[in-house]
């Protein structure tokens, strides 16, 4: 058994193109995150808001909607606290009062 070398053989593969089709995605605009959706809503608004008229603004005008979660509002509150405590004074939002948040 020793003594033995494999050799490696090599192939090449012929090189086949593809004909440049323009992607779905290039077509439509990319669809928006919880986050990026809730701080739109709270720069078109102007005012605070909390989660669930935050979620119920952004289904509204087509932002996002719920991929079917029950708890769409908890999942965006504790989306943005993470946000305020990762990246501190330079996150997207500001805590005006318990529950409310405006755009920082």
């Amino acid at each position: 058994m020793a003594g033995k070398k494999k050799t490696k053989t090599s192939t090449k593969k012929a090189s086949v193109t593809k004909d440049p089709k323009p992607s779905a995605a290039a077509e439509q605009p990319k669809k928006l995150s919880v986050l990026d959706a809730a701080a739109r809503v709270l720069s078109e608004s102007g005012q605070a808001m909390n989660c669930q008229e935050m979620i119920k603004a952004m289904a509204a005008k087509g932002y996002w909607s719920s991929p079917g979660g029950k708890t769409p509002s908890a999942t965006l509150y504790s989306s943005i606290l993470r946000e305020l405590k990762t990246k501190g004074g330079d996150a997207r939002f500001r805590k005006t009062e318990r529950g409310q948040f405006t755009r920082a």
